[in-house]
């Protein structure tokens, strides 16, 4: 591919550092691959040859025990970064949550032009970094919050990464879900029926609106900010 300066994700993925010469060099060892929902991208344990921005769509991280439990240990949006550079196995299963687009690279040529681009490196252990503290937050939020609190969470999580930008015809506090309640409760670690009665109960107390399955709208953000903890 070769059409990064017109990307969608453009400034806001790892590459938007880059140079127009630059560009062109990293796009040409790229290439755009669509994936169907269901879609296992890497594999937890095994070599993880790939990496990839996300364009379009949502992906999910897995861990499993060695029994076979498994546990999503975070969700991929559009302009994130996924795969393991300077890295060989991967830490985690990704697996598309929606039908997804993404801008593949062979990992040990992308890892050569990193090692040549320090700015590009300088993004990457930036949002290392900030995929670290988005972790800890998950810990917190698995291990100690109640369900009341982890869906609250989860709902401000969201609106940050899936609101429409400022100007959007759509309200700024207005999202549609990638996933079903059935997801969202394994992302929690609830069940269904746990997590369909606190969204119920908020849509009830006044704090969002539920016009349809997947659509959510945030009324009182303070008071949802209050409940999250």
């Amino acid at each position: 591919m070769t059409d990064c300066l017109s990307c969608i994700v453009r400034n806001r993925a790892i590459c938007a550092s880059l140079r127009p010469d630059e560009l062109l060099l990293l796009g040409r060892m790229g290439r755009r691959q669509r994936v169907s929902s269901g879609h296992t991208l890497l594999w937890e344990g095994d070599d993880a040859p790939v990496v990839a921005n996300v364009l379009e769509g949502v992906l999910k991280l897995v861990a499993a025990t060695a029994d076979g439990r498994e546990q999503i240990v975070g969700i991929v949006f559009p302009s994130d970064f996924i795969g393991r550079p300077f890295g060989k196995e991967s830490p985690y299963s990704v697996s598309a949550i929606s039908a997804a687009e993404l801008c593949i690279f062979h990992r040990d040529q992308f890892d050569e032009f990193a090692a040549d681009h320090p700015d590009l490196q300088q993004k990457l252990l930036r949002r290392t970094l900030g995929e670290l503290d988005r972790a800890r937050r998950w810990m917190l939020l698995l291990g100690r919050k109640s369900a009341s609190e982890k869906v609250a969470s989860f709902l401000l999580e969201m609106a940050d990464r899936l609101s429409p930008p400022p100007g959007a015809a759509d309200t700024a506090r207005g999202f549609e879900l990638p996933f079903g309640r059935q997801q969202i409760a394994d992302i929690l670690g609830l069940t269904i029926e746990t997590t369909s009665r606190q969204l119920t109960k908020m849509r009830a107390d006044g704090l969002i609106d539920l016009p349809s399955r997947r659509k959510i709208v945030i009324n009182d953000l303070a008071a949802l900010n209050e409940m999250a903890g």
